[in-house]
Formats: structure tokens, C-alpha cells, sequence
């Protein structure tokens, strides 16, 4: 588990952004409950747990900005 700053990637980042609304649009079409809020936890909920604890312990360099 990670405690403190994580690194930033520029790669995931530009990734992130140039994914698409498009994209996510047809997933929500075939998929039911994509993109709903607390699906994580029906769907994996390990997975969850553990990116619920990692958000909470460590912090992005662009928060230092915030």
C-alpha cells in the first residue's frame, strides 16, 4: 500500500484526458450500471476497499496546489 505522494505520470494523464466522452457514452449504452456511483463495490469489492484506503492515504503532486 502506498502512503504519501504518488508519482505523476504525463502519459496517464494526456491517456485520461483524450479517452472521450464518445467512449464513455457507448459504454453506458451496452453496459448496465456503468458509470454508476458504488458499482466498484458490487462488482469487485476487494478492488474497492483497497482504492477506497488508497485515495484516503496518499496525495497527487497537483494537489500540493490546491
Amino acid at each position: 500500500m502506498k502512503f504519501g505522494m504518488r508519482k505523476p505520470s504525463i502519459k496517464r494523464s494526456i491517456k485520461a484526458q483524450t479517452t472521450g466522452r464518445a467512449k464513455r457514452a457507448v459504454k453506458k449504452k451496452l453496459i448496465p450500471g456503468y458509470g454508476k456511483k458504488g458499482m466498484g463495490w458490487l462488482k469487485n469489492p476487494k478492488k474497492a476497499a483497497y482504492n477506497k484506503v488508497y485515495k484516503k492515504t496518499s496525495f497527487s503532486f497537483w494537489d500540493l496546489f490546491k
